[in-house]
């Protein structure tokens, strides 16, 4: 009897995978079909998500539901206008300078190694530094091809993003209206079991998760920027919103962000690629020991190899959006299954990201 429990156990753990394997398989297809309409949903999911707490405060000063949103929709799309008018030229300035540069920066940095290589050659050192050299230039090289490509079918499509923005502040709009009737109306077809812990463990997960994302990256891109001014760093804001932008990706993102701004300053300058290595590694420290701890609890829900399983499954799936939402999706699956198994209170139930002082 106990054997043949045992063969069952085996049996139903061996359908597990491919079973999930192929829901992830069908996932990947789905979007890629949807992927513009997903992608748009998703961006005006996050939008209501971060503006909701605008629209509280001005609920509790005694406006109505659609009053207070339409405020806070209005206000954000004058900032965006703003930001458009006056950050976004000089961003797209600097990187056409950026890649009109790197060519040369290439052929500087290639003459400093050569020269390198002779020295170490001629100490009899085994360095083959011009053949690392020539690999790596070609593929940055290719890189800045592939960017540049983008770059023209970015200018080409931005009437296309005017009105897909339009479109997730219309989103947006409708969702802090009626997205909390909505998503009532698709618990109730789940067993209370399943369907209060899961909207629980969603709103904290996601609301929490992605305004302190952007708080921290916010806080890095602010402070990066006269950091790199008094440095005297080239196409300075820049290299300070890369690393913003690469701080909403979670547990990896900063250092990503960093060592390619640092990797691409050593192109030009090796001292002052130092520098600002070492400023930038400074700061993350400081966000990610005393920030972050205070704005988001630790990472004690999700195990670090969960994590990255999680970005790299959101990676394959939907790329830098899968990316972005992927930690938060597996803190809400987690926390739903505590919460159902009774292993945490249904009050504990976002494992992933708690914050203490928002």
């Amino acid at each position: 009897m106990r054997r043949s429990t045992k063969l069952q156990r085996l049996l139903v753990f061996g359908l597990i995978g491919p079973i999930v394997g192929l829901n992830v398989w069908l996932l990947t297809q789905v979007y890629r079909y949807f992927e513009h309409l997903i992608t748009l949903l998703a961006i005006a999911a996050i939008l209501a998500f971060l503006l909701n707490y605008s629209v509280r405060f001005f609920e509790r000063a005694r406006m109505t539901r659609t009053q207070a949103v339409t405020v806070v929709l209005l206000a954000t799309f004058t900032l965006l206008v703003i930001l458009g008018v006056t950050l976004v030229p000089l961003l797209i300035e600097q990187a056409t300078q950026l890649l009109e540069r790197i060519p040369a920066w290439l052929e500087a940095s290639r003459n400093n190694l050569q020269s390198l290589d002779s020295w170490a050659k001629a100490r009899n050192l085994p360095l083959d530094l011009q053949g690392i050299t020539g690999r790596i230039s070609g593929q940055i090289e290719s890189q800045l091809q592939t960017l540049a490509a983008q770059a023209l079918s970015f200018a080409l499509g931005t009437v296309s993003g005017l009105i897909d923005g339009t479109l997730v502040l219309v989103l947006a709009f409708y969702m802090l209206l009626y997205g909390d009737r909505l998503w009532n109306g698709l618990i109730q077809f789940l067993p209370p079991h399943i369907g209060i812990p899961l909207g629980i463990s969603l709103r904290l997960n996601f609301q929490n998760f992605f305004i302190s994302q952007l708080l921290l990256a916010v806080f890095m891109t602010a402070v990066l920027i006269p950091i790199f001014l008094v440095l005297k760093v080239p196409f300075a804001l820049l290299f300070a919103l890369v690393i913003g932008i690469a701080e909403l990706i979670p547990f990896i993102g900063a250092t990503l962000g960093i060592g390619l701004v640092t990797l691409l300053l050593l192109l030009q300058d090796v001292g002052l690629a130092a520098w600002v290595g070492v400023s930038a590694t400074i700061m993350q420290q400081v966000r990610d020991n005393v920030l972050a701890p205070r704005m988001m609890g630790s990472f004690t829900g999700l195990n670090p190899i969960v994590i990255l399983i999680a970005l790299l499954v959101g990676l394959q799936v939907a790329g830098f959006l899968g990316v972005v939402v992927a930690v938060p999706i597996a803190g809400t699956i987690k926390g739903t299954l505590d919460a159902m198994y009774g292993t945490k209170q249904t009050a504990g139930v976002a494992t992933e990201i708690v914050p203490r002082n928002l």
